[in-house]
């Protein structure tokens, strides 16, 4: 009801709207040309909605917008934030945090090499890239080529008059052409350049008019070596270019996008083609589809965010929603213009069938890889089967370990294993609440209560075994906890730390299990993880607790003005070094006190340094 009435205050402009949940999280982030109608559809009681989207209305806390000029706008914005905030339903592109770009560099001897990481300060960015070692194949065709500095000194003309860099063993083994003692002038290094360039954009004839001139002025002047070595690379271009397989008449730049989805999986296939060559061919893993066209959508607006190489065409199997607004975000982004094609006939529809036909074979694998992976069972798993005469191995195991210091600052924690191997994003904290004092096995029951009674009401699936560190006693109340919850037939065991002996329920004897079975060396490994995770989680409450009592014994600091000063700043060097007039301002706390903050933070970064 609260988004429902939420949704009448959204403006009918282009923007770009935020679903956030529990404790202001993003979980997902859209576009739209009119943010009213946009919203309010996933509202709608009478429209069909997939279960994708209901999971998500079901999570929606809280809506906010921004409004952008236009469409194109809001295309660049959304893909901006989606891959700074990575929503948990936004399409995730399974590569898409860690595509590797060629990046040429913004100064007057530019360096050129891969890189992760997009820095907006004029370089210009080829790629993305896909497929790393085509990528390594063209870095290192273009520093055969090319005597391209490798270091990463700043040279510019007061640094070379100084002679503050000295020349490398690649000056001597003609890898670099020298520009740190001013070998090679600025004006021939941008010349070398610019024939890069042309070479990421797939046009080898730049480089092969460049190098044959450097070859016949070499034989000129009777340089030799120099001419041989500017023959053997002509060669090594024309074998490169050859490689690239003839697929078309049409000398026209573009690139293919095919999309092929089973189920929420799906692969893109980008082919690029430059000069009438096939160039390059990358792949996209998808996860979470519930449209392939605004899937579609989200992937070009993501390939292309960072990419100086945006073709004159676009070649897709069908229509856009949101085509028109897609082509004016890419002209705006090429400078230039940018057409998307829907071809239906033709050899342009020849190609598509080819992208497509690639993306069906690799979706086909990725499925196969998912499949035999969710087969496949470790020898340790099926050996613990054995050991505690499971029923079926134990892919998913939970373990708990309560963690305190004489009873004060009691925690737990619980780590999860699937398949054998940790699964952090599952790892749970817990400050206990009904607790006062030593009691392991109140602590043990509490827990194990509130982990499983919460997998029940949001209808999570329960391991395929509880792992309780300890011996009878909390094995005894961990089982109490899971008869009061109805669950008494999810396997649980205890291990006890002195003589590592695992103990059953019903049973008084521990189990007769060889101290050398892979079963209980994994058992181990998870009950030592519980334990490290419980104690790290200890001494943070511990620290913080140790941090919070000086500043409650100011008088007038509460518990929220204490806690407002811990969250505004980081550590206690940031309080100290404060001034009270803007600690006062930031915090809302009187000046008089917040000298005394000031102080006391001074106090006890000196107790810790000494």
């Amino acid at each position: 009801m609260k988004n429902t009435l939420k949704t009448k205050k959204i403006p009918a402009k282009p923007g770009v709207y935020f679903f956030k949940g529990q404790k202001n999280k993003i979980l997902y982030i859209g576009k739209a040309k009119n943010l009213k109608n946009r919203v309010r559809s996933y509202f709608l009681k009478n429209k069909y909605q997939t279960p994708k989207n209901q999971s998500l209305v079901k999570r929606i806390e809280d809506i906010e917008w921004i409004i952008t000029s236009s469409e194109v706008e809001a295309i660049f914005t959304e893909a901006n934030l989606i891959k700074k905030h990575q929503p948990k339903y936004n399409i995730d592109l399974k590569d898409g945090k860690s595509f590797p770009f060629i990046r040429v560099t913004c100064e007057p001897f530019p360096q050129v090499f891969l890189t992760r990481t997009i820095i907006r300060d004029g370089s210009r960015y080829f790629g993305p890239y896909t497929d790393v070692n085509h990528l390594r194949v063209v870095l290192k065709m273009i520093h055969t080529l090319y005597q391209i500095r490798s270091c990463s000194f700043k040279l510019d003309e007061k640094t070379i008059q100084q002679k503050k860099v000295a020349l490398c063993l690649d000056y001597h083994i003609k890898k670099c052409g020298g520009p740190c003692e001013a070998l090679i002038s600025e004006q021939e290094y941008q010349k070398m350049i610019a024939a890069v360039t042309s070479f990421l954009h797939g046009k080898t004839g730049d480089t092969e008019n460049y190098l044959s001139k450097a070859m016949r002025q070499a034989s000129i002047e009777q340089r030799f070596e120099d001419a041989a070595r500017f023959r053997d690379q002509l060669q090594s271009v024309r074998r490169f270019k050859e490689r690239q397989r003839k697929v078309s008449a049409d000398f026209s730049d573009r690139d293919i996008f095919s999309l092929v989805h089973e189920n929420e999986m799906g692969v893109v296939v980008i082919i690029r083609v430059r000069g009438g060559r096939f160039y390059s061919r990358e792949k996209i893993y998808l996860r979470q589809i519930s449209s392939p066209t605004s899937a579609m959508e989200s992937v070009i607006a993501q390939f292309y965010l960072e990419s100086s190489d945006i073709p004159k065409q676009v070649t897709l199997s069908e229509p856009l929603a949101g085509g028109d607004s897609l082509e004016s975000w890419l002209r705006e982004r090429r400078a230039g213009a940018v057409r998307i094609l829907y071809p239906q006939r033709g050899e342009k529809a020849r190609e598509l069938r080819v992208a497509y036909q690639n993306a069906k074979l690799l979706l086909g694998e990725w499925i196969l890889e998912k499949k035999k992976r969710r087969e496949y069972i470790p020898n340790s798993l099926r050996q613990l089967q054995e050991d505690l005469q499971l029923k079926a191995p134990p892919r998913s195991v939970e373990a708990i370990d309560i963690s305190h210091l004489g009873g004060e600052n009691t925690v737990a924690s619980l780590v999860t294993f699937k398949d054998g191997k940790p699964a952090k994003k599952s790892y749970r904290k817990f400050n206990l609440k009904t607790v006062v004092g030593v009691d392991d096995f109140a602590s043990m029951r509490e827990v194990v209560l509130r982990r499983y009674s919460r997998l029940l009401k949001e209808k999570k699936s329960l391991p395929d075994l509880i792992l309780v560190d300890g011996g009878k006693g909390q094995l005894s109340m961990a089982v109490s906890a899971l008869r009061e919850l109805g669950i008494a037939y999810v396997s649980i065991i205890g291990l006890a730390k002195k003589l590592e002996q695992v103990y059953l329920p019903g049973q008084s004897d521990p189990q007769s299990i060889s101290k050398t079975s892979a079963g209980l060396l994994l058992l181990r490994k998870i009950r030592d993880e519980a334990h490290r995770f419980a104690v790290s989680f200890h001494r943070q409450k511990r620290e913080k607790s140790s941090i919070e009592s000086p500043f409650l014994k100011i008088k007038g600091m509460g518990p929220k003005r204490v806690k407002k000063i811990l969250t505004t700043y980081q550590n206690l060097k940031m309080i100290s070094n404060e001034t009270k007039r803007e600690l006062s301002e930031k915090c809302s706390i009187p000046e008089d006190i917040s000298a005394q903050c000031i102080e006391t933070a001074r106090e006890l970064r000196e107790l810790k340094n000494n």
